[in-house]
């Protein structure tokens, strides 16, 4: 039997000065994971181009949520299990 779920992630980002900041909010039809986080700054001497900022922001926003996703599967498990487990990132 298929069951289909859709789960959304929002991106939100924010610039200032020479810093972009991210974040990457799941949305599930149960829950709301806590967002991750990503930062990006951009050293003084290099050109301005602030898309660069923002795909490294967003990726370790990402990257973050998907180190909390991971960590919800292992006490999951562990609740389940009733044994230690562990996931590699």
């Amino acid at each position: 039997m298929v069951h289909a779920r859709t789960w959304q992630v929002e991106i939100f980002i924010s610039e200032h000065d020479d810093a972009t900041r991210a974040q990457a909010r799941l949305t599930t039809p149960d829950d709301t994971v806590t967002p991750g986080r990503g930062r990006a700054r951009r050293n003084p001497h290099d050109v301005n181009v602030p898309e660069i900022g923002d795909e490294l922001a967003v990726a370790r926003a990402l990257a973050d949520l998907s180190h909390q996703l991971l960590d919800d599967a292992v006490q999951d498990i562990e609740a389940v299990t009733h044994r230690p487990s562990h996931l590699s990132h």
